[in-house]
């Protein structure tokens, strides 16, 4: 017998100058791929961690206002990025190969933005987040987000899944 694994919530950074909330809206089928991360631990969450089903955060980052500003839905499992494989690439990685592959992305497809944004300097303010990854190792581009924070979250941010 086999259990159904339990959704899991997950925190998706970009900056939108490179891909942002509406580049992914504005895709085909309102679904891209996560690709270009060149973090191991993110590379690991990507590869064994995140399935189908699963809610994450659109997250912008490295402006201003760092800010959730939507949410998305994962909609393929971790698979080898070929982007590492493109010499012309910004993401290329001479070590990666279609053997051997480093690095990993999923697939994720817009789900809907928040009804109101929610800062990074909103997000330190709450005690109940001052555990969250976001707030203790804020370099990590693709991070878990606690069941507890997520439904926080959603609350500040004046929204419930449709």
């Amino acid at each position: 017998m086999t259990m159904e694994r339990e959704r899991r919530y997950w925190l998706f950074k970009s900056e939108p100058g490179c891909f942002s909330f509406e580049n992914l809206k504005n895709a085909p089928g309102m679904t891209e791929k996560w690709d270009g991360v060149r973090n191991y631990q993110a590379r690991n969450l990507l590869r064994d961690e995140i399935r189908p089903g699963d809610f994450g955060f659109f997250y912008h980052s490295n402006i201003s206002q760092p800010a959730i500003v939507g949410v998305v839905e994962v909609v393929r499992e971790g698979y080898p990025d070929f982007t590492a494989r493109d010499p012309s690439g910004e993401h290329f990685d001479p070590k990666s190969s279609a053997e051997n592959p480093i690095w990993y992305m999923v697939d994720v497809r817009y789900v809907q933005p928040l009804a109101q944004q929610v800062t990074l300097d909103e997000i330190k303010k709450q005690p109940l987040l001052a555990g969250m990854e976001l707030v203790k190792r804020s370099r990590l581009s693709v991070q878990p987000v606690r069941p507890e924070e997520w439904e926080f979250l959603l609350h500040l941010g004046g929204t419930t899944l449709e």
